[in-house]
C-alpha cells in the first residue's frame, strides 16, 4: 500500500513539474501587445548643455528611451531611441491598424510630425502590425497632444 501511495504521489508530482514547465514555456513565447502607449516627464529646468534622459522604460520586447537636447539650460528638442537607435522614419503611409491604436489611446491620428518636439508630458506609442514596430512620438503641449516623430524600430 505504501509503495502504491509513493508511486502516485512521484506521478503527481511529475504531472505538476510539466504542467508548470508548460506555463513558463507559453508565458515565454507571448508576442508583444499590438498598442502600447508609455507617458513620460519631461526634463527639469536648468540642467547642464549636452543631451540628457527624460525617462527609461525597458521590458522583455526592448528598451524605449526619450531624450532631451539641452542648450544655455533650456530643452530645445526632445526625441525618442528604441534599443539604442532612433526609429527609421516612415517611407509611406502607415498601416490602418496605427491609426486605430492612436485613437485607442486617444491621440491625435498620425499625421506631419512636429519639430522641435517639446511639451510638459510626452507618450511613446508602439503598434505592433505583422513583424513591423511602428513606434510614434508625442508631445503635449498647453493640454494638446501632437505628434513629432514617427517610424520603424
Amino acid at each position: 500500500m505504501t509503495s502504491l501511495v509513493a508511486r502516485i504521489a512521484v506521478a503527481g508530482l511529475f504531472a505538476l513539474t510539466a504542467l508548470s514547465t508548460a506555463a513558463v514555456a507559453a508565458e515565454a513565447k507571448k508576442d508583444p501587445p499590438s498598442c502600447s502607449a508609455i507617458t513620460f516627464r519631461p526634463l527639469a529646468d536648468g540642467a547642464a548643455d549636452g543631451e540628457d534622459e527624460a525617462g527609461l522604460y525597458k521590458s522583455r520586447f526592448g528598451r524605449i528611451v526619450v531624450n532631451g537636447t539641452i542648450k544655455g539650460g533650456q530643452v530645445q528638442n526632445y526625441y525618442v531611441t528604441v534599443n539604442g537607435t532612433r526609429p527609421v522614419a516612415a517611407a509611406g503611409a502607415l498601416p490602418a491598424a496605427v491609426a486605430s491604436c492612436a485613437t485607442t489611446k486617444k491621440l491625435p491620428v498620425p499625421g506631419k510630425g512636429v519639430e522641435p518636439c517639446l511639451g510638459d508630458r510626452f507618450q511613446v506609442l508602439v503598434s505592433h502590425s505583422g513583424n513591423a514596430r511602428h513606434v510614434l512620438f508625442y508631445g503635449r503641449q498647453a493640454g494638446k497632444w501632437q505628434m513629432c516623430s514617427a517610424g520603424t524600430a
